[in-house]
C-alpha cells in the first residue's frame, strides 16, 4: 500500500476548506540501542548458533510463510529481556496488528524497553491505539513524518495536509523488528492481516529474513538514525495526549479483540521447524554468510533534496549490474524506466533466445495499485523483446499452488521485494523497483553473499510460479503479448486478450495517468 495522491488534484479547490499544521517541536535527547545484550537469553542463542570460527560472518534463515514469519517476531518478542526495537510503514488496526502492540505492551510490562517507530500516513482511526501503548512505562512511540491532522478519515488527514504536500509524499518504508539486539527480522511485510494470509478477501505473497550476529548491529545502528531523527515525532506531541491510566485501559480494551498466535505447520515449505521451538532448544539452524545492509538516511524525504545520494535504489542496482550469469527479480510494484530499459537491453540475446533476466510481478488481477501496473505495461513489449522472461502472479492461479502460501479462499497479490544475482547472492528488503522508492520513500535492504540460500529460493520460485503465475510471451507475429496459463493437468491455456482486463479500468488508466508523475507510482 502506498500513497497515490494524485487523483485528488482535480478536487482540491473544491474540496480543501482549511489546513492543519504540526505543534511545536520538542527537543529529544538522543537515545540509543542498549549495549550488553550479549549476556541475555537471546544472545546466548544467537552467539550459540553461529559459527564459533569467524566473527564475521552474520547467520540467516528464509521466512517464506507468513505464518512463521509472524510467530517469529512473536517468538522473540516473549523472550526479549532487555529491548525491542520495532520500525513499520504500516500497522493494521486488525487482528495482527493488535496481537502485535499486545505482545509490545506485554514485554514492556517485563521490564523490556520498547522503541516503536510508525510511518504516519496510514495511522487515521489508530491515536487510541498508538497513544494507548505510549502510556505504559517502559514504551515509547513515535511517528515518522506526521501528518498535522489526527482526523480519523484517511482523505481528511491528506486534505487537511495538502499546504504540506511536498513533506508529506515522503513516506518512510521500512520494516524492521529487532529483540535484545541479538535478532532481527526485515523484509516485506507490514502488520497487517492481508501480510500473513488473515485477509478474507486478499491475501499478499511475502517475504522476510531473521538475521543473527554483526549484521544486527548494522541493523540497530540503522533503527537509531531514525529514532534520533528530526523527522520522527513522539507520538503524544502530535497527538496531544499525555500517558494516563484510561489511556492504558483504553488500549487494554482494544486489544483484547485479538485472537492468539495464529496457527503454523510442523515444517515450512523449505523443511524448516518453528524458529519458537529451535529458540526452545537452545540453537536456531542459520546459515552463515556475509552481508550488507542498505538503509536510505531519513533526510531522504526532506524536500529541499539534502539526502545522501546513495539509496537502497542506486546500490541494489549497482549490484544487479554487476552479475555475469543471471538475476531473477521479484518485485510486486515493477516500473523500469529508461534506465532499467537500457540496462535489461544491454544484455545482448540472440533473435529467440532468452535474457538471464527473470521479472515476477503482479498482474492487472492481483495488483493493489492499478495504476503502477498500467505504468509498467509500456515497458512488457520492450522487456519481452529484449528475451526477459516476464511472469505476472495470477489472482486465482497463487492461491492454487502449496508453494506460495495458504490463501484459503481469499485472492492473491504479490508484496515481496527480493532478488538473486548470479546464484550466489540475495536480496530481500522493503525497497520496491519504482519510482517512488527510488525517490519518494525510505527503505531498507539486505544484499547476502550466499549460495545456500539462493538454492531454496529458485526452487520455490519456480515452482510456485510455474503455476501461480502467467508467462508472458509475444504473439507467433511479434506484434502482441500473450499469457501462458499452466494448468495443475499438465494443460497450457493461452490468453489473447489480457486476463482481468475491462473497459471501466482501461478508462481509468486513460483519465488519470496523464496526471501522475512516475516519480509517484
Amino acid at each position: 500500500m502506498r500513497l497515490r495522491l494524485a487523483f485528488l488534484v482535480v478536487f482540491v479547490c473544491l474540496l480543501a476548506t482549511g489546513c492543519a499544521s504540526l505543534p511545536p517541536a520538542r527537543e529529544t535527547a538522543p537515545v540509543h540501542a542498549i549495549e550488553g545484550t550479549a549476556a541475555t537469553a537471546l544472545g546466548r542463542i544467537a552467539r550459540d548458533s553461529l559459527p564459533s570460527g569467524d566473527p564475521s560472518l552474520s547467520g540467516f534463515r528464509l521466512l517464506p510463510e507468513a505464518e512463521t514469519a509472524f510467530n517469529t517476531r512473536i517468538a522473540l518478542a516473549r523472550r526479549a529481556q532487555k529491548s525491542i526495537d520495532a520500525q513499520y510503514y504500516l500497522i493494521g488496526n486488525d487482528n495482527i496488528g493488535r496481537q502485535f502492540l499486545r505482545e509490545l505492551r506485554d514485554a514492556a510490562a517485563r521490564g523490556v524497553r520498547v522503541r516503536l517507530i510508525v510511518d504516519d500516513l496510514y495511522t487515521a482511526g489508530e491515536d487510541p491505539l498508538l497513544t494507548g501503548l505510549a502510556a505504559f512505562p517502559n514504551v515509547e512511540v513515535r511517528l515518522f513524518n506526521p501528518l498535522p491532522s489526527r482526523s480519523d478519515w484517511f482523505a481528511g488527514r491528506v486534505l487537511a495536509s495538502l499546504n504540506d504536500f511536498d513533506r508529506i509524499d515522503h513516506r518512510m518504508h521500512n520494516k524492521l523488528f529487532i529483540a535484545d539486539g541479538a535478532f532481527a527480522v526485515a523484509g516485506g511485510r507490514n502488520m497487517a492481516d492481508a501480510y500473513f494470509m488473515q485477509s478474507t478477501a486478499l491475501n499478499f505473497i511475502d517475504f522476510d529474513v531473521l538475521g543473527a550476529g554483526p549484521i544486527v548491529h548494522e541493523m540497530s545502528k540503522a533503527f537509531d538514525l531514525y529514532w534520533n531523527s528530526p523527522h520522527v515525532w513522539p507520538i503524544d506531541v502530535v497527538a496531544g495526549t499525555r500517558p494516563s491510566a484510561e489511556a492504558r485501559a483504553r488500549f487494554d480494551a482494544l486489544i483484547a479483540q485479538a485472537g492468539e498466535r495464529i496457527t503454523e505447520r510442523s515444517l515450512d515449505v523449505l523443511g524448516q521447524t518453528p524458529v519458537g521451538d529451535q529458540l526452545d532448544a537452545g540453537r536456531v539452524a542459520l546459515v552463515p554468510a556475509s552481508a550488507q545492509l542498505f538503509v536510505d538516511s531519513p533526510d531522504k524525504v526532506d524536500a529541499n533534496g539534502t539526502a545522501d545520494k546513495q539509496t537502497v535504489t542506486t546500490q541494489t542496482l549497482g549490484v544487479f549490474a554487476k552479475a555475469r550469469e543471471s538475476v531473477r527479480i521479484v518485485s510486486p510494484y515493477f516500473i523500469p524506466g529508461e534506465r532499467g530499459m537500457a540496462m535489461m537491453e544491454a544484455v545482448h540475446v540472440q533473435p529467440g533466445e532468452e535474457s538471464p533476466i527473470t521479472v515476477i510481478t503482479n498482474s492487472l488481477g492481483s495488483t493493489d495499485e492499478p495504476l503502477v501496473y498500467a505504468e509498467y505495461a509500456k515497458y512488457r513489449m520492450r522487456m519481452l523483446k529484449a528475451g526477459v522472461r516476464l511472469y505476472e502472479i495470477g489472482p486465482q492461479l497463487a492461491p492454487r499452488s502449496e508453494h506460495l502460501g495458504n490463501f484459503g479462499h481469499s485472492e492473491a497479490g504479490l508484496h515481496a521485494k527480493m532478488a538473486t544475482i548470479d546464484d550466489r547472492w540475495v536480496f530481500i528488503g522493503s525497497m520496491n523497483l519504482d519510482g517512488r522508492s527510488a525517490v519518494k520513500n525510505t527503505e531498507l535492504g539486505l544484499v547476502i553473499d550466499s549460495p545456500e540460500l539462493v538454492k531454496p529460493l529458485r526452487r520455490l520460485f519456480h515452482d510456485g510460479v510455474v503455476g501461480g503465475a502467467y508467462r508472458l510471451q509475444l504473439s507467433p507475429d511479434g506484434s502482441r503479448i500473450e499469457w501462458q496459463e499452466h494448468r495443475a493437468d499438465g494443460r497450457v491455456i493461452v490468453h489473447t486478450q489480457e486476463p482481468h482486463d475491462s473497459a471501466w479500468q482501461r478508462i481509468k488508466f486513460w483519465l488519470m495517468l496523464p496526471l501522475v508523475n512516475q516519480n509517484e507510482l
